[in-house]
């Protein structure tokens, strides 16, 4: 007779939990190595609750019961992001050392948030960090910490942009403006705006040049008109939209003169600094003092990561560390604490799959990855050029294609985009530029092949 007080039960080593623990890792295996998951999609509401039914009640339904659900009911209503015709938005495709050390990561209770608890993680998210800083030309000195993603890197970098800004004016005894203002571009990603509404600021939005990039020029009357009230200007290096990677060297030569912080949001695109054949078009984010790339997207890592590297770290431990009296044994040191360096306190250590597949793999094997996808969106756009009846929009600079089939309509694009998705063949969303309808091939995954891109093509 099991005597186990039911206060214990779910944290005992016990039958129960050897059993519930070799069903995860039996499902987790099959799913690793699963070369034939179906992109799958999402079901209704109701059409769920008459699958699932009710799954909290007081004794709960079993580990074997709700794996069971999972596995044929609610992750088939959930579209698989790193399927290799999954080409919308900005896709994921983790490694399989990556995805099996996040299975590692939760099993080993590292606590990521502070170097007292979490030395030998943050130390190794630490070499991460200087290997990415390094690539994208920043100093040795440089470092930061993985946060949740791009809204968060980018919020994070403004706080300690404003903070760096308002301790600037007051050394010199200078006046603060009423209203902060940052400059970007016109096409940057909303985030920048979520930021601002979040920290009560003001976007000054500037309109990209021809080619659709922000460049030096385009800055300058921003910058002219607004003065000091302007504490940063964010350049996009990698547009979601269209993968445009704006003028940063520039915008970056107009620090000097005016003062303000430069941060890259690089969140899909800087990864693309790793190849040979795209690192010409990121002239000028060494200038940077802060940048963000996400390594959820293009690095090949699982949900949900952003490095977020600060030029100067103290910027951000100073603009974010938090003070209480339970946390003194935390902020009384010089020990390198992640907690400091964003908007946040408690953190799990996402970083650490990243390294394990980059201490796998090599950087080299990455930087072979990147640019397989920057050849095969060049394959493509010659492929969509060639065809009667399709039209390139813009010529992609990093891997995002974006085209037009003559004459379709919004409604057009929406039902072929719905008819992959239900035939399984692949997941591709309409979008528009200039109010004109169009729909875009975002290429990261290296197992997608030009015929499978071909084949969608032939669908229209």
């Amino acid at each position: 007779m099991d005597t186990t007080p039911s206060s214990r039960r779910m944290h005992e080593v016990s039958e129960e939990t050897i059993g519930l623990v070799d069903l995860v890792l039996d499902y987790s295996r099959r799913r690793i190595l699963s070369s034939d998951t179906p992109l799958d999609g999402p079901l209704a509401e109701a059409e769920l609750n008459r699958l699932a039914g009710r799954t909290i009640v007081e004794d709960g339904i079993g580990a074997v019961r709700a794996l069971d659900l999972f596995e044929n009911v609610l992750a088939p209503a959930c579209i698989t992001t790193d399927h290799p015709q999954y080409l919308s938005f900005i896709p994921t495709a983790p490694t399989k050392a990556a995805t099996a050390f996040d299975l590692v990561v939760s099993a080993s209770a590292v606590y990521g948030g502070s170097w007292l608890e979490g030395s030998g993680a943050v130390f190794a998210e630490n070499q991460v960090l200087a290997w990415l800083a390094s690539e994208f030309g920043l100093p040795a000195t440089a470092g930061g910490v993985f946060v949740q993603g791009g809204t968060l890197g980018n919020l994070s970098a403004l706080v300690a942009a404003r903070d760096h800004a308002r301790a600037r004016l007051e050394l010199v005894g200078a006046e603060q403006p009423a209203r902060w203002r940052v400059v970007c571009s016109a096409e940057a990603h909303s985030s920048i705006a979520s930021a601002a509404r979040v920290m009560d600021i003001e976007v000054v939005p500037v309109a990209p040049d021809a080619s659709g990039m922000l460049t030096g020029a385009n800055v300058r009357p921003a910058l002219e008109e607004h003065g000091a009230s302007v504490f940063a200007v964010v350049a996009t290096a990698g547009s979601t939209n269209f993968g445009i990677v704006d003028d940063v060297a520039s915008v970056a030569a107009l620090k000097s003169e005016f003062g303000f912080w430069l941060h890259v949001d690089g969140a899909y695109g800087l990864a693309g600094m790793l190849s040979p054949a795209a690192r010409h078009r990121f002239a000028g984010v060494e200038h940077a003092d802060s940048v963000i790339v996400d390594p959820h997207k293009w690095l090949f890592a699982p949900f949900d990561a952003c490095a977020l590297i600060y030029r100067d770290p103290e910027a951000g431990r100073r603009a974010h560390t938090q003070h209480a009296e339970y946390l003194d044994t935390l902020t009384d040191t010089a020990e390198w604490s992640p907690s400091d360096y964003a908007a946040h306190l408690t953190r799990r250590a996402r970083g650490l799959p990243l390294w394990f597949s980059l201490a796998t793999y090599g950087a080299a094997a990455y930087r072979d990855a990147v640019t397989a996808s920057l050849d095969l969106a060049q394959r493509i756009a010659r492929e969509i050029e060639s065809r009667e009846g399709f039209r390139l929009v813009r010529e992609p600079q990093l891997s995002v294609v974006v085209f037009e089939r003559d004459s379709w309509s919004r409604a057009e694009y929406a039902d072929w985009s719905a008819r992959l998705l239900a035939e399984q063949r692949a997941f591709v969303t309409p979008s528009s530029h200039a109010g004109r309808p169009n729909t875009r091939f975002a290429i990261l995954n290296p197992m997608t092949t030009f015929e499978q891109l071909t084949g969608i093509l032939d669908t229209m």
